[in-house]
C-alpha cells in the first residue's frame, strides 16, 4: 500500500485521564438549553416554560404532580375542559440583595397541558399546593373507571 492511500489516525495520548460522564451530561444539557432558548411549543412567548410533572393513573383517577417551588396559590390557574387540563402560572423573581452568580432555576410564566386518554369527571377535580408541588386529582368518569367483575 502506498503512502498516498494510507489514512492517518490522530495521535492518542498515552496518559490516562479520568473521565466523568456527569460532566459531559451537564455540558450537553447546557448546550441543549442554549439551543432551545426562545423556543417554546404551541407558539408561546419565549419566557414561558413547562414545569416538570408526573402523571399517575389509578383505577378511578389521574393524579398529576407538577414541580412549582416558590409559587403561591394565587399565582396558579388550573382549568379543565373535556379531557384537556391546562395549568398556567407564574414564578416571580424574588428580591435579592447580592449579586446573582449563577442561575439554573426558571422564573416567569409557566404552562403545562395534559390531555387525558379518557373522560374525567369535571366536577370532581381537586387541586392542592403543598411544599412546591401542585397536585391535581382528576377522577375518571364513572363509565371510564376500571372495574373488576366476578365470575359466578
Amino acid at each position: 500500500m502506498s503512502a498516498d492511500n494510507q489514512t492517518t489516525q490522530p495521535e492518542r495520548s498515552t496518559q490516562m485521564t479520568s473521565w466523568d460522564p456527569f460532566d459531559d451530561l451537564q455540558e450537553l444539557r447546557q448546550q441543549f438549553s442554549q439551543a432551545l432558548q426562545g423556543w417554546s411549543p404551541l407558539g408561546a412567548q419565549g419566557g414561558v416554560f413547562t414545569p416538570l410533572a408526573d402523571i399517575e393513573e389509578t383505577d378511578d383517577a389521574f393524579v398529576v404532580e407538577l414541580d412549582v417551588p416558590g409559587v403561591d396559590k394565587g399565582d396558579v390557574d388550573v382549568e379543565l375542559s373535556g379531557r384537556r387540563l391546562v395549568v398556567r402560572g407564574e414564578r416571580k423573581e424574588k428580591e435579592r440583595k447580592g449579586v446573582m452568580r449563577r442561575r439554573t432555576r426558571r422564573v416567569g410564566e409557566f404552562r403545562a397541558e395534559i390531555i387525558f386518554p379518557v373522560d374525567v369527571d369535571n366536577e370532581g377535580v381537586e387541586a392542592s399546593l403543598d411544599n412546591g408541588t401542585l397536585t391535581i386529582r382528576a377522577p375518571k368518569s364513572v363509565g371510564q373507571r376500571r372495574r373488576q367483575i366476578s365470575v359466578d
